[in-house]
């Protein structure tokens, strides 16, 4: 569901998974100060995003900006970090899966070639074309370390200073 729609509603815990990278540099700070206006006291946001060092927004006369992510733009981990600390969170974890996310991409590539027909059926040679070659690409992306995809954990502490998290991961 849009954020930007909710009204009225708390949760104990939010995930927004591959939207971030949507919301971009400029909206990062009222994202986030939405979802904390969201949370209860010890409620809790995944925010897992494809991030770059430094930063970077995907120009529209790039492949990317063109097909695949339209006014996109990958912050920088940090960045997001301290957005979310203004906003009232508090980081409990921040967690890199670059690699997995690399396998998770070679995979999605075997099964878009092994369901080949189908997909062209569904959507159209171009479509798919188009597809195969970014995540195949990005694959590569996450196997040198250009872009990364980050987990970060924040959680709304109580008037105390309480989190209501747990002491470790396990």
């Amino acid at each position: 569901q849009d954020y930007r729609e909710l009204r009225g509603e708390t949760f104990d815990a939010i995930s927004s998974i591959g939207m971030f990278e949507h919301v971009g540099a400029g909206r990062a700070a009222e994202y986030f100060a939405a979802l904390r206006g969201l949370l209860r006291p010890h409620g809790r946001l995944l925010n897992h995003a494809i991030s770059s060092v430094g930063g970077s927004r995907i120009g529209p006369r790039t492949f990317l900006g063109r097909y695949v992510f339209p006014d996109g733009e990958l912050l920088d981990v940090g960045e997001t970090q301290l957005i979310m600390q203004r906003a009232g969170f508090e980081i409990r974890d921040v967690e890199s899966l670059r690699e997995h996310y690399a396998r998770t991409l070679r995979a999605w590539v075997a099964n878009l070639d092994a369901e080949w027909d189908r997909a062209v059926s569904l959507v159209g040679v171009a479509r798919a074309r188009i597809w195969r070659l970014y995540m195949a690409g990005s694959a590569l992306g996450f196997i040198d370390g250009g872009i990364s995809v980050h987990q970060v954990l924040g959680v709304v502490p109580d008037p105390e200073g309480g989190s209501g998290m747990p002491a470790t991961r396990r």
